[in-house]
Parts: C-alpha cells; structure tokens; sequence
C-alpha cells in the first residue's frame, strides 16, 4: 500500500534518503540549493516534502505544494532500483485521489527521447499537456531559465488558467 509520509528534517535517516534521491534522479539545475531545501521543508507551510512509502519501506519521492485551489508537484522520483515497476502508476493514482484538487507539474519539452517517455507516463495519468511557452525559473542565482511545459490533471484550462497558475507557481516556488 502506498503512504505518503511528510518529513523534516529531524527525521534523519527518511531526509537522508529523500536528499540522496533528489540527487540521482535530477539534474543540479532542477533543484535548489540543500540549505534551502532544508528551510523550505521545515518553515514553508505550503511546501510538502514527502517520502513516499510501500509497507513501510522508503520507495521514492514526492515534494509538493498546496495552494488550495491546485497542488504543483515540484518534484518526483522513484528509486532507481525499483522503476518500471508499476510505482510510477500506483503513486501518481494515489496523490491524485489523496490531493483531489487539480495538479500542475513541470516536464522538459520533448526534444530528448526520455522526456517524450515522461510526458507520454503522464498523459496515462490523465495529465494534459499545456503547449504554453512556460519557462522555469533558475533554482540557482546565475543560472538560465529553462523551457519546460507544464502538464495538468484535473479542471483547469490552457486558455483559461495558465496566467494564474504561472503567476501562483513563480512567485510562491521560485520567488520570482
């Protein structure tokens, strides 16, 4: 049975997993400095930082915010050791059905066959592919914005909501 299990930092040994994770499945440029991290885990209301959970045992990641009227996933992992396993799937139904709000999360634009992989796993999931010139904000002062696209489950519109749900995201996540 998958179990989201929000942590801080006093719990050592699942943040320890969480930060490794973090590292190996994402590129430096996609996550803010640990320090950072650290404080966001503990002090940011909004900000929920998960470790997901099967019978217990630490499986993955997942760090969200709340913003009431939709969550964006900022960040999502499975250990490496236990993809394509049917994880993916199961937490993706669960986080959804658990949040039951719309969801927001970010995917790089399918230029590279792994990222066409990622939205295509979504888009299994109900998500939609918003076609918006959206782009990310640097996590790290002096690095470049990169273009993404966002991709949403649940009701809201490319036409109707990108403005609000960009704006919500930028300035709460990015402090832009």
């Amino acid at each position: 049975m998958i179990q989201f299990k929000r942590i801080s930092t006093v719990d050592h040994e699942l943040y320890q997993f969480m930060e490794s994770l973090l590292q190996q499945a994402f590129p430096i440029e996609e996550y803010r400095d640990l320090t950072s991290l650290r404080d966001y885990t503990d002090n940011k209301s909004l900000f929920n930082n998960n470790v997901i959970l099967e019978n217990g045992k630490p499986i993955g990641l997942i760090t969200f915010w709340n913003f009431g009227d939709f969550a964006y996933i900022e960040h999502f992992a499975i250990d490496p050791n236990l993809r394509n396993g049917g994880y993916g799937k199961s937490v993706i139904e669960s986080i959804v059905s658990e949040l039951n709000i719309p969801i927001v999360l970010e995917v790089e634009r399918p230029i590279e066959e792994m990222a066409e992989r990622r939205i295509n796993f979504y888009k299994r999931q109900n998500f939609e592919l918003w076609n918006n010139d959206y782009q990310q904000p640097p996590y790290r002062i002096g690095d470049d914005y990169l273009p993404m696209y966002l991709m949403v489950n649940g009701k809201l519109s490319s036409d109707k909501d990108y403005d609000k749900v960009k704006s919500k995201i930028h300035k709460e996540v990015y402090g832009v």
